[in-house]
């Protein structure tokens, strides 16, 4: 048996891990919204059609935070279509997915469904084929009281006290050729600070993201960022990421550690904000927003007919493995929670999703729902420096991969301490110590694992063998309490102070 050590401070501390480091993502996209969130006339629609199975699923995850309209979708898409009475909304073309939009779910639909799930929204506006003007109304529509046209229109629509958004994305992935009104960094640069400036005087207490590279593979990833944040640093807070992993190769042991090239991403990208903070001799920080990221590579090239209304497109099966990587990003995110104060699981249902739906049928749970799920659950507080003494192994394309990785997340409210750990070995169990240092009176409660699973395994309607399951952990510890990790496992191993 391989053996692992971790040791514990109280005074160690990485940040104070904001919540919204849980957040997911609902686009426009697929059965997302219709037959996802939201189907009128199924068994389990309220009166609003929202489908209460999935409100059900989302609350156990206790997501704090939900990105919307897109995603790709939202650089072509008008508000105006989505808000007013329902039968006068336009049917649209809609050219990012090939698909015909309805526009029958909404702003104001969206805005009661974050109620009912007890979400905040983080809203985008369309910086692709619209501009500051239009970015500005929405910020009126959505936040002002009242005696104004558009936020009276809102009133008119039915919601009389506002929405009060604190969180808005300027556009998605401009970088990218395939988004609608693609621009060069300095276009997008100075577009996105006209429309920061604006809607910052409609709503001074908004906080604003920056559009960053699509991924880290862009030819201009770092140039992008130094650009745009040169012209924009004094108008926004964070700076977007999206980064999707994937393992066509099957090489599971290289996909294992590609978590690795996650905290080398993040921390590139903080360089460059420090990089521009210094140039600008600024006293401000500027913090990350990965609002994109998760495993996605199963439903590349799923045909559908063009032009059809929420066809099941992107709608990865995800498996064991995709759960132990999905895993290993959480950690590699608390890790950085110094600088990444918002994330988003992309997306939340049916499209690349934890949680999966049949029309007019079942919702559950897919494999990967578990660590997110735990890591909601119980990674509020504050992120510890992890002292990891492990072992470590090279893949094809990383070297001195750690095959322990863990981050401990400390709840001085509650008086709880997490481990949240992954056995990167395919064979040999790991014995964890874990030196508790000035943790006195704190004694192990609980493990939860994710193991013994053939690595393909999947969550189905008809079956989802892939659970979690839960072992007591009893008996009289010292300072230094010794957990066996089992092979390509995902651990939860809770403290209690007695």
């Amino acid at each position: 048996m391989k053996q692992s050590k971790i040791t514990l401070s109280k005074d160690y501390r990485i940040a104070k891990i904001d919540d919204r480091i849980f957040g997911s993502f609902i686009e426009h996209l697929g059965r997302a919204v219709y037959g996802g969130i939201y189907e009128p006339g199924h068994p389990a629609a309220d009166e609003n059609g929202f489908r209460r199975d999935v409100i059900d699923l989302i609350k156990q995850i206790d997501v704090p935070i939900v990105r919307y309209p897109g995603g790709n979708f939202v650089s072509g898409y008008r508000w105006e279509d989505g808000v007013g009475p329902v039968e006068q909304r336009p049917r649209r073309l809609e050219l990012a997915w090939s698909t015909t939009e309805p526009n029958t779910f909404g702003t104001n639909e969206f805005m009661r469904w974050c109620k009912e799930v007890h979400t905040k929204p983080m809203m985008a506006v369309n910086l692709g084929t619209r501009g500051a003007d239009d970015a500005r109304n929405l910020v009126e529509y959505c936040n002002h009281p009242g005696g104004t046209y558009y936020s009276d229109l809102r009133r008119s629509h039915g919601a009389a006290q506002p929405h009060d958004i604190k969180l808005w994305c300027l556009g998605n992935e401009m970088d990218g050729e395939w988004q609608m009104g693609h621009k060069t960094a300095a276009e997008y640069g100075r577009a996105a600070t006209e429309a920061a400036k604006l809607m910052k005087w409609v709503d001074p207490s908004i906080e604003l993201v920056l559009c960053g590279s699509s991924n880290s593979h862009m030819r201009t990833f770092g140039e992008w960022e130094a650009t745009t944040l040169d012209l924009c640093y004094d108008k926004i807070d964070y700076v977007s990421l999206h980064q999707y992993y994937d393992c066509h190769d099957g090489d599971i042991a290289n996909f294992l550690a590609k978590s690795c090239d996650l905290d080398q991403y993040i921390k590139t990208v903080v360089c460059v904000c420090d990089y521009i903070k210094g140039k600008k001799h600024a006293k401000k920080q500027i913090n990350l927003s990965f609002d994109e990221w998760n495993v996605w590579y199963h439903s590349h090239g799923a045909d559908f007919e063009k032009w059809s209304e929420a066809p099941h497109i992107l709608e990865d099966v995800y498996n064991f493995a995709d759960a132990l990587v999905v895993g290993l990003m959480l950690i590699a995110l608390l890790k950085n929670s110094d600088r990444v104060k918002v994330a988003c699981l992309a997306q939340l249902v049916n499209v690349i999703a934890p949680i999966m739906t049949e029309n007019g049928g079942k919702a559950w749970a897919q494999t990967i729902f578990y660590p997110y799920l735990h890591a909601s659950r119980y990674g509020r507080g504050y992120a510890l420096t992890t002292l990891l003494e492990t072992t470590k192994h090279d893949t094809k394309d990383f070297s001195d991969v750690p095959d322990v990785d863990a981050i401990s997340v400390w709840n001085d409210e509650k008086e709880e301490l997490t481990v949240f750990a992954v056995n990167r070995d395919f064979e040999e169990d790991n014995l964890l110590k874990i030196n508790l240092k000035d943790f006195a009176g704190y004694t192990p409660v609980e493990q939860i694992e994710l193991a013994g699973f053939d690595l393909m395994a999947v969550n189905t309607a008809k079956s989802q063998p892939v659970q979690p399951t839960k072992k007591a952990l009893s008996g009289v510890y010292d300072a230094m309490p010794e957990i066996a990790l089992r092979p390509l496992s995902w651990n939860v191993i809770r403290f209690g102070k007695q």
